[in-house]
């Protein structure tokens, strides 16, 4: 059974910064792309950033040059360094695969952002 777990959120000042953590069981976290998301105005969920199989990054504007995506294959967890952090920034975080699956949607982990 696959199962995504999220950890690492929590309470953080504007300009401070938190390591947010997917850890991975049942399916090798390197097989597919794999994105961490957070919801957004009109939307169900923002895809913030994204790691190829191939280890290659993107990332959404509003986060470009402050979150880092990382991934440790050993480990078989992703991980999302945030930076300079915003309240804008301030949401459940969760991981998923590239494309979603539904099945994989977990609890997130709550990222809150104080100014």
């Amino acid at each position: 059974q696959v199962q995504l777990v999220e950890s690492g959120g929590g309470l953080v000042q504007a300009g401070g910064s938190l390591r947010l953590s997917c850890s991975v069981s049942g399916r090798n976290v390197s097989v597919n792309a794999m994105a961490w998301h957070r919801p957004a105005p009109e939307k169900q969920r923002e895809m913030v950033a994204i790691i190829g199989s191939g280890g290659s990054t993107n990332y959404a504007d509003s986060v470009k040059g402050r979150f880092t995506y990382t991934r440790d294959n050993v480990k078989n967890t992703v991980y999302l360094k945030m930076n300079s952090l915003k309240s804008d920034d301030t949401a459940v975080y969760y991981c998923n695969t590239v494309p979603a699956s539904l099945r994989y949607w977990g609890q997130g982990t709550q990222v809150t952002v104080s100014s």
